[in-house]
């Protein structure tokens, strides 16, 4: 089963470049960044409630609390320097 996930997250990876850079033209980077990352949020919590599992948020280790923070952060800068590529890259046609 763990092959069918990563499967689907190359393909969905993929989808992500070529769907970004044609939504970016003429959108500031940033602001599709912002953009992008509210839908994701939504996303995520649909995903928590959908599958019963916000009360686990009580039993998440302080040490869990900081990695996954870090990560967010990461995860936020990386997204920022991907989306300033995407708007400054060539679209070749």
């Amino acid at each position: 089963m763990w092959f069918l996930f990563a499967i689907l997250s190359a393909l969905f990876a993929a989808l992500t470049s070529i769907l970004a850079k044609i939504g970016i033209e003429g959108v500031n980077s940033n602001l599709a960044t912002a953009i992008r990352t509210v839908v994701v949020v939504v996303m995520s919590w649909g995903m928590v409630f959908l599958t019963n599992t916000q009360n686990g948020i009580t039993e998440i280790s302080k040490k869990s609390w900081v990695f996954l923070i870090l990560s967010g952060l990461a995860t936020g800068a990386s997204w920022l320097c991907y989306y300033r590529a995407l708007q400054m890259g060539r679209l070749l046609r």
